[in-house]
């Protein structure tokens, strides 16, 4: 048998429902598993009566594939990766295809994109995002690697991905590990996303004094309007939940934030490459925070605080945090932008930046309504500088930038933290401010450590440096060579 259209290998829950989905699309998977008896219990169970065939090794799995052969592998990143590749390398040939679904670190996908090409296999890491629910019924998926491996397996991704309009949420995104590095962005913009609906989610709880299917309301309102994003529509329902005695379960929950490490990857790649990603960073640190649990209770009893009752006209501070919530979602997904583009810069990647929204507008977990508003700009102007100088953005921040200051202010008049909304109005105070004191610190940094700085009267790329404790008080030119 050598007529099965793409393997699949790793059988957790994203590896079941992808499987099932390749199914559902009148193509021909055979799956593997470390634990055999996962295959067995797959086909007995979720599988049964479909056209899916299990093999019992790697070498069974391959012998089964139609040529080219596409595996596809949907297991924990890491060293898991690399054991799983050097186990399927002796039984493939030149020109075969191994695809990485996992969220692996997009250096590694830059490694293993070179290493298997200098074996002639293609390789393809392919950032897959929409959770169990996306992966059973369309995911949005981000494939780069080696291009030669897109035309082959085309048909298979782009049929069972999400669709919106008619259009795949599966396009080329680029080469080597660009995939992962999209799906990296993806994953820290999540992490900004899922940090300001907590801060909405804490002032209107804490500040305003509201009960919780109260809230459930405002978010499900919100999500009719601008607002319109799985995230929002998930934390209706959330809120709306309640446990077996009747109560919110939000209420039973507690307050420590876990994380797998993306939205950490993201930001660091942002230091390395000089890239302003705030928002996200601050997102980061909250969820470092939140896990200091019993430390932050110690703090509360040292440093106690109350909230005094709102006596303000609360609708109007609802619509208050609405356009903050708005206004500083744009910049997060701005800081994404840019970093994306700084980082094809730095990779030689040809991103394409209106497709990278189109692949978001369905089956991931960022998903949200102005994602056709983002690639309608790139379509515009495929070199866009940033996405706060189009007619769109700019004006939906100049319309929510009164509400955004007076949401903050009603966080720090009575002590909520809004780390991330915080973060977003500084990034865009300062992205609009033509003079910022860097100056200052240039002058700071020249005087303790000679570093040298330029002058607004001599032309870019002239240093100078002064002796600030000398006898001289003139600045001297300075060859930085």
């Amino acid at each position: 048998m050598d007529n099965i259209d793409i393997g699949l290998i790793g059988l957790a829950v994203m590896g079941q429902n992808l499987a099932l989905n390749i199914d559902d699309h009148g193509f021909r998977v055979a799956v593997y598993n470390r634990s055999t008896t996962k295959v067995e219990a797959f086909l007995d169970g979720p599988a049964k009566g479909t056209n899916i065939t299990g093999a019992h090794s790697p070498a069974e799995l391959v012998s089964m594939l139609a040529r080219p052969r596409k595996i596809i592998l949907m297991i924990q990143a890491g060293v898991a990766v690399d054991q799983v590749i050097g186990q399927l390398l002796p039984h493939l040939e030149s020109g075969d295809i191994i695809i990485d679904g996992g969220n692996s670190h997009f250096t590694d996908s830059n490694r293993r994109t070179r290493e298997l090409a200098e074996q002639g296999i293609l390789f393809l890491g392919c950032g897959i995002s929409g959770g169990e629910e996306g992966a059973r019924h369309g995911p949005s998926i981000m494939p780069g690697g080696s291009a030669d491996a897109w035309p082959e397996v085309k048909p298979i991704l782009q049929a069972i991905a999400a669709q919106v309009d008619g259009e795949p949420c599966c396009q080329w995104v680029g080469e080597a590990g660009a995939g992962h590095y999209v799906k990296m962005v993806h994953n820290g913009i999540e992490y900004g996303d899922m940090q300001l609906i907590c801060e909405a989610y804490h002032l209107m709880r804490s500040a305003l004094g509201m009960p919780v299917d109260e809230i459930e309301a405002v978010f499900s309102q919100w999500n009719r309007g601008p607002l319109d994003s799985y995230l929002i529509e998930i934390t209706a329902q959330i809120l709306g939940f309640r446990d077996e005695q009747g109560q919110p379960l939000i209420d039973r929950i507690l307050d420590s934030a876990g994380q797998k490490g993306t939205g950490k990857w993201t930001g660091i790649s942002a230091l390395e490459l000089g890239v302003p990603l705030t928002l996200i960073g601050e997102a980061v640190f909250a969820r470092f925070l939140s896990a200091l649990k019993e430390e932050r209770e110690r703090a509360a009893k040292r440093f106690p605080h109350q909230c005094p009752a709102y006596s303000g006209n609360r609708e109007s501070a609802i619509n208050t945090i609405h356009d903050a919530l708005y206004a500083s979602k744009i910049i997060s997904y701005t800081q994404g932008y840019m970093l994306m583009r700084e980082a094809a810069n730095h990779y030689g990647w040809r991103l394409h930046f209106g497709d990278i929204a189109l692949m978001w507008r369905g089956g991931c977990i960022i998903r949200s309504r102005f994602l056709g508003d983002i690639k309608q700009a790139f379509d515009t102007n495929p070199l866009l500088e940033n996405l706060l100088l189009t007619p769109f953005f700019s004006q939906a921040i100049e319309q929510a930038q009164t509400g955004w200051r007076k949401a903050l202010i009603l966080g720090i008049e009575r002590s909520i933290p809004l780390p991330a909304f915080s973060a977003a109005l500084a990034f865009f105070d300062s992205y609009r401010s033509a003079r910022l004191p860097a100056n200052l610190l240039q002058a700071q940094r020249d005087y303790f450590g000679a570093h040298t700085y330029e002058r607004i009267d001599r032309p870019r790329g002239e240093f100078f440096h002064t002796d600030w404790i000398g006898s001289s008080r003139t600045p001297s030119p300075h060859n930085r060579d």
